[in-house]
């Protein structure tokens, strides 16, 4: 276990925010060329390749069986070999042109990238049981690893080449050769030097990227599919770079000698590096962290569960739409290719300020900087006898909970003689009216009155009964009056009872007692408020009735400038002079600015201006085909909105497995009315 600092935190150099920036930039483009654009780019130049071979002598199969192999990308290496024998050998139409050539000379080296059936059964193939397999894989690799670079920079010459061939065609007929079907002397003089001077930093390897593109997209635009070789060569070079004989390269290494974490994240157990340690891995705690991807820093991220939660969906869980591994991502795999972050997994008891440590029991954790991102929990306004027959909905463990509870209740119904005990098992009561209890009574009605339609032969649940109790004058109180009245609207329109400016006197086994009425229930579900976790007991810093920690302009805690406190957790009056929203957009906002203020402390830069919430709208939704949303001046409800929350929600979740997951299940219940997780789980305690 590293020391904690006695002295102030070392500044570490970094380059002007402009070059940073720049780079980053850099770094993002790069990353999306070669993860999204290269592997549909190279599965475009197999499917060039193979409808080009489909109809070559017919007769004899050779041609279509190397086009179908080459399209699917199965044993694409060896298959590239022989294809470029069988054009030369064949004469085939576009063995003479050096584009084309390079191209399967490409294929034989890289082999496919993502979108083939080589990536796809590569985990299986390595241990396949026939003799020789490892043998001849790993001289594939080998090639890979040797001859890519190598062909990267035979590429790019023969580039220039046929820029030159195109623009200088009196140059002799060798240059046919070069430019393939392009005609002759079709260049006017400003796309005469735009392409003379793509070829010459083609030729530097000086922003070879934007050359290799611009070069290709004139090509593109002048003759068509006339050049589709020299324009599928030039894009090879512009998603996947010019490889490492190029003056981007040197620069770009010069660079990395001396501001190394711009391009790669730090090494955690770098001693010298400052330690920033994150407490809470919901939405605040991994914006933070992600920020600090390409700070000289080491992270550690604490959270007393392994995942991290997607929360606005939890209350899908909670009434059978969604599983919990659908709004749920292990936070070891948000970080497994950002070296700089450890995850620990412990329950946070205390922090001790003077000495700079963090406390998980009777272990510590130093630190230089510390971020509470510790959020909130249900509050029951000094009831909290009312806990364990009214839960609310913070965690997985609640929503699974509340979803047994509800599947209990049918059952209970369908096996109750009495029937005022059979319409008490089916009254469902909502506690709160915000965007949380307005959910919950909406899915409760759909699942009620669709999804267990016909599931049982003594319970109706198509009786059920749900009623919303809200304290103020109405429904979503946050909201615009008129988006307020539209969701009790499609509330009541639901079948679901409201009961606006009604306080809860009482809660028992029972059923609720709310404005001096009883209503008989067997199931009650709390979304009337939250309290801040207990991170100002920690810190004894001040703190608001609901237990939020008061923070300065820039997020850290008054007199302790090394802490900072984001999301649920904190009382900042950053939204034109008003507290900031318990929203996830404000936590995710308010890590990515902390994280900024560490990192300009770390490398000597001026702190960045007074936090600032900027409101990114806020979305409920009600039932099927019925939502609102409000962004200010942008407001909308109805279908349109309903499409739009649940387009926005599967954005923001993690992780493409989680996306296509919720997308499927959405899609099946919207057709079928069916839900497909009413699973009864965990004990009857």
């Amino acid at each position: 276990m590293d020391r904690a600092r006695s002295g102030p935190t070392p500044v570490i150099a970094e380059p002007s925010p402009l070059v940073c920036a720049g780079i980053r930039w850099s770094q993002s483009l790069t990353a999306l060329s070669l993860g999204l654009v290269w592997p549909l780019l190279d599965l475009a130049i197999r499917l060039w390749f193979g409808f080009r071979l489909l109809p070559v002598e017919m007769m004899m199969p050779l041609g279509p069986l190397l086009g179908l192999l080459l399209a699917a990308g199965f044993l694409t290496q060896p298959v590239a070999a022989v294809t470029i024998w069988y054009c030369v050998t064949a004469a085939v139409g576009f063995a003479g042109h050096a584009a084309e050539i390079a191209l399967l000379i490409w294929l034989t080296v890289a082999g496919a990238s993502a979108l083939s059936l080589d990536r796809a059964f590569a985990a299986g193939a390595r241990s396949i049981a026939l003799p020789g397999v490892d043998r001849v894989g790993g001289w594939l690799r080998g090639l890979t690893a040797l001859g890519a670079p190598v062909l990267l920079l035979l590429m790019r010459l023969l580039a220039v080449l046929i820029l030159l061939a195109i623009v200088r065609p009196e140059l002799g007929d060798w240059t046919a050769f070069l430019r393939g079907g392009w005609p002759p002397a079709a260049v006017g003089p400003a796309l005469l030097w735009f392409l003379l001077a793509s070829a010459v930093l083609l030729a530097l390897g000086l922003a070879t990227r934007i050359a290799a593109l611009a070069a290709g997209l004139t090509l593109l635009a002048l003759s068509g599919p006339a050049v589709a070789g020299p324009v599928l060569l030039l894009a090879v070079l512009a998603f996947r770079g010019g490889g490492h004989f190029t003056l981007d390269g040197w620069i770009a290494g010069r660079i990395a000698a001396r501001y190394p974490h711009l391009f790669s994240p730090p090494d955690w157990d770098d001693p010298r590096l400052p330690h920033v340690v994150i407490v809470g891995a919901g939405f605040g705690g991994l914006s933070a962290a992600k920020a600090l991807r390409q700070s000289p820093c080491r992270v550690t991220l604490i959270d007393r569960r392994n995942y991290h939660l997607f929360q606005p969906l939890l209350y899908q869980v909670a009434t059978a739409g969604l599983s919990p591994a659908d709004i749920a991502m292990p936070v070891r795999a948000v970080f497994r290719d950002q070296a700089n972050v450890r995850v620990l997994l412990g329950r946070v008891t205390g922090v001790d300020r003077a000495a700079r440590r963090v406390l998980i029991g009777e272990r510590e954790v130093p630190y230089d900087y510390l971020i509470l991102a510790t959020g909130a929990r249900h509050s029951y306004f000094g009831k909290d006898a009312w806990e364990p027959l009214a839960p609310g909905l913070k965690k997985i463990d609640d929503a699974t909970s509340i979803r047994r509870r509800i599947l209990l209740a049918f059952e209970r119904a369908e096996d109750c003689d009495d029937p005022e005990e059979r319409a008490a098992w089916l009254t469902f009561v909502v506690i709160g009216g915000g965007p949380t209890g307005v959910e919950i009574a909406g899915a409760l009605v759909e699942l009620a009155h669709h999804g267990l339609a016909g599931d049982f032969r003594r319970a109706d649940p198509t009786r059920a009964r749900v009623v919303l109790v809200e304290g103020g004058p109405r429904t979503l109180g946050a909201f615009t009056e008129s988006l307020s009245a539209y969701s009790r609207r499609a509330l009541e329109g639901l079948g679901v009872e409201i009961r606006v400016g009604t306080r809860v006197e009482e809660i028992d086994e029972a059923g609720v007692v709310a404005g001096g009425e009883r209503i008989p229930a067997r199931t009650v579900v709390w979304g009337a408020g939250v309290i801040a976790s207990p991170a100002h007991k920690w810190l004894g810093a001040e703190h608001d009735r609901a237990g939020r920690v008061v923070v300065g302009p820039d997020l850290s805690v008054p007199g302790a400038p090394e802490v900072f406190v984001i999301g649920d957790t904190c009382l900042s009056t950053a939204w034109n002079g008003n507290p900031v929203p318990g929203l996830a957009p404000a936590a995710k906002q308010g890590g990515a600015y902390a994280a900024r203020v560490i990192h300009n402390r770390i490398v000597g830069r001026r702190p960045p201006t007074p936090f600032r919430y900027r409101h990114q709208g806020s979305l409920a939704t009600i039932g099927r085909q019925a939502a609102v949303v409000d962004f200010g001046r942008f407001r909308l409800k109805g279908a349109i909105a309903w499409w739009f929350w649940g387009l926005v929600h599967v954005f923001f979740l993690i992780g493409t497995r989680n996306r296509m997951s919720v997308m499927l299940e959405w899609f099946w219940a919207y057709l079928t009315f069916r839900r497909g997780t009413r699973l009864i789980t965990g004990s009857e305690g």
